[in-house]
């Protein structure tokens, strides 16, 4: 099932500023994501200091072109890849996703209103979806 028509207007409507606030955005999902799931933290261990920075290119990457992910293929795989490489599990998703959506809800404050929360969330969980059954392929072939 894709996205809806609706969740992917919105989304590419947020694009901008989601990017123009990206690393505050991620910075604070990093903080939200460690404080109330500090189990997630072992799957970072490795990661470089501006992780936050590549999260925020994908975020608006993904924002952008979420009406022709085909654009972002190669991007995708290599995400799948460095995840089976850290070994994210499926149930990962939800505390990212959850820790996401609250940290664009604190940073766009106001403009993140229901609808763009609602949108964001089936945003995200389409994309999780799609790198769980990759990474799935992934981790059988290893």
């Amino acid at each position: 099932m894709g996205l809806s028509e609706k969740s992917i207007k919105i989304v590419k409507a947020t694009a901008k500023p989601v990017a123009q606030n990206g690393e505050a955005i991620t910075t604070k999902m990093y903080e939200i994501l460690f404080k109330d799931y500090p189990e997630a933290k072992e799957l970072f261990k490795d990661a470089s200091g501006d992780q936050h920075k590549k999260l925020a290119i994908a975020v608006a990457a993904y924002a952008a072109n979420i009406d022709d992910l085909s654009v972002l293929k190669k991007a995708i795989e290599k995400m799948a890849q460095t995840h089976v490489a850290t070994k994210v599990k499926p149930e990962h998703y939800p505390m990212v996703g959850v820790s996401l959506l609250q940290a664009i809800k604190e940073v766009l404050g106001d403009a993140a209103t229901d609808d763009v929360i609602e949108a964001w969330k089936e945003a995200y969980f389409f994309l999780a979806d799609i790198l769980i059954v990759r990474e799935k392929e992934l981790y059988a072939a290893a």
